[in-house]
């Protein structure tokens, strides 16, 4: 009879102790899983501000690289060379709103050559907004004075065309300057 009545009272269902212990269990997995969730998102939204400056960055040298050493034309010989670095002063950044750069390049001291540096230190001030607030960072890079790589391209595709239109050969000092060689001086 003993032995029944404890059956018959292991049947009846969970006690509240075991039920707090389960969810417990739970709560504590539960919160675990939206710990790591929150986390995950973060990490991506870290990852994609990490990206964005990546391609801000990288436009900015593209634009530099076009921008900041102007061709003039030599008074002497009235032929294009590269002149010396222009001062960029808070130029909007194109594709990236409210992102905008400043540069100043200065000779490299190490850079001693005759007739003047090829190497130019670059001092770059990105500002953006974030948040309400204007921030900024400063990023220095070694950029070569040389004739652009548009201007190179250009130069290629023009004379190949002169070249196909009068059917002659280009002369070997215009060639090697179309393709950034020699002397950008």
């Amino acid at each position: 009879m003993r032995a029944a009545a404890l059956r018959a009272r292991a049947r009846r269902g969970f006690t509240i102790l075991e039920v707090l212990v389960a969810m417990s269990i739970l709560l504590v997995g539960m919160s675990a899983i939206l710990g790591l969730l929150s986390f995950g998102a973060a990490m991506t939204r870290t990852a994609a501000l990490k990206s964005a400056a990546a391609i801000s960055v990288e436009a900015i040298a593209a634009d530099l690289e076009e921008s900041l050493f102007p061709l003039v034309v030599d008074p002497a010989t009235r032929a294009w060379v590269v002149g010396e670095p222009l001062a960029i002063d808070k130029r909007e950044l194109r594709h990236h709103p409210g992102v905008s750069y400043s540069a100043r390049a200065l000779p490299d001291p190490s850079d001693k050559r005759p007739g003047g540096a090829l190497r130019y230190r670059v001092e770059i001030e990105v500002e953006w907004v974030s948040g309400g607030r204007v921030r900024s960072k400063t990023f220095q890079t070694l950029m070569l004075r040389e004739v652009p790589f548009g201007e190179r391209l250009r130069r290629m595709l023009v004379e190949k065309q002169e070249r196909a239109a009068s059917g002659a050969a280009a002369p070997a000092s215009t060639t090697k300057a179309a393709n950034g060689g020699g002397s950008q001086r």
